[in-house]
């Protein structure tokens, strides 16, 4: 299977609400996850797993959510995925979350993610 068909797959996967699944099939053991925006690195599967699990737990409802591109460079093992998805999270707030995901493969697995985002603005007091 090729990375994009992957890449593919994994978003098809998480916008059925399988992302647990997703992480299992498509994450390298040692994979490298970056918040580009904060500069938080997290090493390994069973890190981000706890991640993933933080973000679920943060979300009270989710309203929607897609996916809308994936596009890949299958010479350098590289594909992009451009996602949004919109909630509210468990203190009220309801935001709109759109990223790009950078994901770099070997052997069928990422094998080191990049997310892109703004970050949403604090509150004013």
């Amino acid at each position: 299977m090729s990375n994009l068909e992957n890449a593919q797959r994994l978003q098809q996967w998480i916008g059925e609400g399988k992302s647990m699944e997703a992480l299992n099939e498509f994450y390298h053991e040692n994979v490298q996850v970056y918040e580009m925006p904060t500069g938080e690195c997290r090493n390994g599967r069973e890190e981000q797993r706890k991640a993933v699990q933080e973000w679920f737990g943060m979300v009270k409802e989710r309203h929607d959510g897609g996916c809308n591109s994936v596009m890949a460079d299958e010479a350098n093992n590289v594909t992009c995925a451009e996602s949004w998805v919109e909630v509210t999270t468990q203190d009220g707030n309801r935001m709109k979350m759109e990223e790009v995901a950078v994901q770099k493969w070997q052997d069928g697995k990422i094998i080191e993610e990049k997310f892109y985002y703004n970050m949403p603005a604090p509150p004013q007091s």
